[in-house]
């Protein structure tokens, strides 16, 4: 029988829980035994109660017969080091757990032997698609960013028709057309909004206009930048330089900017720097849901709004936290669909020939598989 443990986050700011009483349930149909530390899921709405009822067994915070009995621990963010050193040799972590350049991992789990599943790392393959939990959580900040720049924009984003005149509808211009990127857009025209799209691959103008939006097409020069692996792959310097002089015309008629370019292992493209936000007008909202890595846009800090010459600067770091319940809904059936092929007869089996395993796992009973990534922030 696998032993699960679900326990507390303990990152500051976490609220979400790597599984749901519905998800516990699933666990024990194919062999598993789930424990649940108390409270691990009341920020995300999820009471101890439910999680017993689903057929989990509640253990106290830091139970040390929990952990180190625990054949898998199920986690938003890794624990830190004195948690993991709890946990039996050759347990296996799963979660997202910021491989890149974490060298505090690395030895973390060197030193327990532990085997670690990093979420981030799964290849953008189609039979991944249940499992990809940066598409769902990406999801949650496309939606939730627009949300947000609508309380904060000083207009409406619809077009109304009043006694008093018509009032003329936000334009928004949305930076990326990923999985956030498109969320936002989609629900920016929901909420009325004219919307326009920059990205710097132009394959994407496709699923853009799908949505209702218009596709700025990039700078025609000779090396257009596209994608690896599913991702956006970084732009040269030149490409950027070209780009900017665009944005900068787009940004100077925009009510709201929305900016979701990210490259995993990478500081995110500075793509607004001060000059673009001195054409902005008074009044406008730039939410930067790429402010964990640095930032598209110059001056966003983390957590934090500020105002320059009446923009509104909103560093909207962590914004799937901000919808607990669905967002935790949404990652623990990404972890049940990736760990549900790896247990059969009561036995959990990690694949070394399987693409999304190989792809993934960072860490094999201690051997550190990806050293540059980890201590470098390369790429495997």
């Amino acid at each position: 029988m696998v032993r699960v443990l679900v326990p507390v986050e303990t990152v500051s700011g976490e609220t979400r829980v790597a599984a749901t009483p519905d998800t516990v349930k699933r666990y024990l149909a194919i062999g598993c035994k789930v424990a649940v530390e108390s409270g691990a899921g009341q920020a995300a709405g999820f009471l101890d109660s439910q999680y017993s009822s689903s057929g989990a067994q509640i253990v106290p915070i830091g139970d040390s017969e929990a952990w180190s009995t625990a054949d898998v621990l199920l986690c938003v963010q890794s624990p830190n080091q004195n948690a993991l050193g709890k946990l039996k040799k050759g347990s296996v972590l799963f979660g997202l757990l910021s491989p890149y350049a974490n060298s505090t991992l690395a030895r973390a789990l060197e030193k327990s032997s532990l085997s670690a599943i990093a979420l981030e790392l799964l290849p953008r393959i189609s039979r991944a698609q249940s499992a990809d939990a940066l598409s769902s959580q990406a999801n949650i900040a496309g939606y939730k960013s627009v949300l947000i720049a609508a309380a904060a924009l000083d207009r409406y984003f619809p077009m109304l028709m009043t006694a008093a005149g018509t009032v003329q509808p936000a334009r928004v211009l949305v930076l990326g057309a990923g999985v956030a990127g498109l969320q936002a857009v989609a629900t920016a025209r929901r909420l009325g909004a004219i919307v326009y799209v920059s990205d710097i691959r132009s394959a994407v103008k496709e699923q853009v206009e799908s949505l209702g939006a218009k596709f700025i097409d990039p700078p025609s020069i000779e090396e257009k930048p596209s994608e690896v692996g599913g991702y956006a792959k970084q732009a040269s310097e030149a490409f950027m330089v070209a780009q900017r002089k665009q944005l900068s015309d787009q940004l100077s008629e925009s009510d709201v900017a929305i900016c979701t370019a990210q490259v995993p292992g990478k500081k995110a493209p500075r793509l607004i720097n001060h000059e673009m936000l001195n054409r902005m007008r008074s009044g406008s909202v730039v939410v930067d849901i790429a402010v964990a890595q640095g930032g598209n846009c110059a001056e966003t800090l983390p957590g934090q709004t500020t105002v320059r010459n009446g923009v509104k600067l909103i560093g909207a770091s962590d914004l799937p936290c901000s919808v607990p319940n669905h967002a935790s809904s949404l990652y623990a059936r990404n972890l049940l669909a990736l760990l549900q092929p790896l247990i059969a007869d009561g036995v959990l089996r990690l694949n070394l020939e399987d693409e999304m395993i190989s792809s993934s796992l960072i860490s094999h009973e201690g051997s550190i598989r990806f050293p540059d990534l980890l201590n470098n922030g390369g790429s495997n």
